[in-house]
């Protein structure tokens, strides 16, 4: 008997059947893009046809199906009508991290092999310190007022009116390439990880859906993550897909701007980084500006501080999730959406951990070749797949991320037997003391709890005894140093007793990443030049000279 086969239709999932959706089915949509001091409104239908006008004027400028264009901007309306254009007539949007020094831009774009890139104004400066060094790039195309710049620049508007709004999208295999971004990390060079149409179709229905961001018509979308760092965590597609009003904060995300773009516009869901999510709670607080008209809220780039989601609770009664995921899993790959049955009190327990994977994300925690239980206790690598994560690097095989099929994350921690997972620490920054691994990440968490504490970084130093100890570097709310005593006493309830430091820095920041995180090999090399002013808690290390039994119990 010959197999049954399937009747279904040979659907292609694409960006453009993504964007013709949202026109044709959310024409009513708004995007609207903060001036500063006003609004600028248009509907799903407006932003099609500007679409469709960016289309024609980069063929008309020689794009072809698979060329690379950048973009080095904002997140504003025009920055939606790229990622869209871009990507529906088959060529590859490159998105350009404005916070990269200039000589990893330059190798960025030029790994890339970028032909055009459309620049925001106020960002022109930036990009024109590396312009001599670009090797393929053809076109530069201001976006915004570009008076003042040099007049052989292109002017997005200009573009746009003098082409027809109305554009054939071609036929485009789900597994060609739509969007390419470069990972930010602390050593060596970017890597540049590809998604196709098909993951990035996939992965916006993903997040769409209630075990995650669970987006709807209903809500309006505050675009704080920024559309240069992969994807905008995938919003962009999702929030279009679902036909959720978008609101772009453009250049002003500082706590002041935002929260007057809040008052005016009044947004239901946004995802941001801990430090963003921080300011615009201290800022609400101290001006009475209302935050409880957000339904909820989605921490991604670093741990939540538990401090942080129980003050948008006490305060707003807003939810604060925290969400998981990498550049190579484009990103968001898990949620911490609470369990069922989860009692009000308790829920703060379980949207604080790393969260829960996603449907259509395998997840697995290993020891080398060791495949661990998910029993909450077994520590080891997280790595995952699935068809939003990447297999591979482009034009860089880097087969040190890959394990028979599985990407390494690089992030240590446990599974419990519901599936939740809980980073201890990045596999390069964990700290071996004594012959027992001490998390930084956990020492972290527990010192930014403290009232007292802005920020909290924790690196490994050298000692004699213990081949390592954590330092932790520690800024203070008030610009002034803490009482040692005092951080002591209140990380003896919260850590294991022997992981307390004796080593203690105060710093006036802990130093980030493009992306905002904290960038600990930074911090490694100011401790390592002498430049970090070390405090030793003799007492607290006469201590550790009787704690050995307690390292192995």
């Amino acid at each position: 008997m010959l197999p049954m086969q399937s009747t279904m239709s040979d659907y292609q999932l694409t960006i453009g059947s993504i964007f013709e959706h949202g026109v044709k089915v959310h024409s009513e949509s708004e995007v609207v893009t903060w001036m500063g001091d006003r609004a600028r409104r248009s509907t799903f239908r407006e932003v099609g046809d500007r679409v469709r006008r960016l289309a024609n004027a980069l063929q008309r400028l020689g794009v072809n199906p698979g060329d690379r264009v950048g973009t080095f901007c904002w997140n504003t309306q025009e920055h939606l009508e790229a990622y869209y254009a871009i990507s529906s007539m088959g060529a590859v949007v490159h998105t350009l991290n404005i916070r990269l020094f200039p000589e990893q831009l330059t190798f960025v774009i030029n790994h890339g092999a970028d032909r055009i890139i459309l620049v925001d104004a106020s960002l022109y400066p930036v990009l024109a310190r590396v312009l001599k060094d670009l090797r393929s790039v053809e076109h530069i195309i201001v976006v915004g007022d570009a008076s003042g710049l040099p007049e052989k620049l292109l002017r997005y508007e200009d573009l746009l009116v003098a082409e027809k709004p109305d554009f054939s999208w071609p036929d485009l295999d789900e597994r060609s390439a739509a969007a390419m971004c470069h990972t930010t990390g602390t050593t060596g060079d970017p890597k540049g990880v590809v998604y196709s149409h098909r993951s990035i179709y996939l992965h916006a229905l993903g997040i769409c859906a209630p075990w995650c961001l669970g987006l709807s018509i209903n809500d309006r979308v505050l675009s704080i993550v920024p559309m240069f760092h992969a994807n905008a965590w995938g919003i962009p597609y999702a929030g279009w897909l679902a036909g959720s009003d978008f609101l772009m904060p453009g250049p002003f995300l500082q706590p002041e701007p935002l929260c007057r773009f809040i008052r005016e516009c009044r947004p239901t869901i946004s995802a941001a980084i801990p430090t963003i999510l921080s300011g615009m709670l201290h800022y609400a607080l101290a001006h009475s500006v209302d935050l409880s008209l957000f339904r909820i809220l989605f921490n991604g780039g670093a741990a939540m501080p538990r401090s942080l989601a129980q003050g948008f609770k006490d305060h707003f009664n807003v939810k604060v999730v925290q969400g998981w995921g990498l550049t190579e899993t484009s990103p968001v790959a898990a949620s911490a959406q609470p369990p069922r049955h989860c009692a009000p009190e308790d829920e703060i327990n379980w949207t604080t951990k790393t969260g829960r994977i996603i449907p259509g994300v395998e997840l697995r925690v290993c020891e080398g070749d060791t495949v661990l239980p998910w029993d909450g206790e077994s520590v080891g690598e997280f790595e995952v797949r699935g068809p939003w994560i990447t297999s591979s690097y482009y034009g860089n095989p880097a087969p040190e991320r890959f394990h028979d099929g599985w990407l390494r994350t690089g992030d240590v921690g446990h599974i419990d037997p519901r599936g939740y997972m809980r980073i201890t620490d990045r596999s390069k920054d964990v700290i071996k003391s004594g012959g027992e691994w001490v998390s930084s990440v956990e020492l972290e968490n527990a010192l930014i709890d403290h009232p007292d504490v802005l920020e909290a970084c924790v690196i490994g130093v050298p000692d004699e005894r213990w081949d390592e100890r954590p330092l932790a570097c520690v800024v203070s709310q008030s610009g002034k140093a803490i009482d040692i005593a005092v951080l002591r006493a209140h990380l003896a309830s919260r850590v294991a007793k022997w992981w307390i430091p004796e080593r203690w820095a105060f710093i006036s920041e802990v130093p980030k990443t493009s992306v905002g995180k904290y960038d600990k090999k930074n911090l490694r090399a100011q401790y390592a030049a002498g430049q970090i002013k070390e405090i030793i808690d003799q007492g607290e290390r006469a201590k550790k000279e009787t704690l050995s039994a307690d390292l192995v119990g």
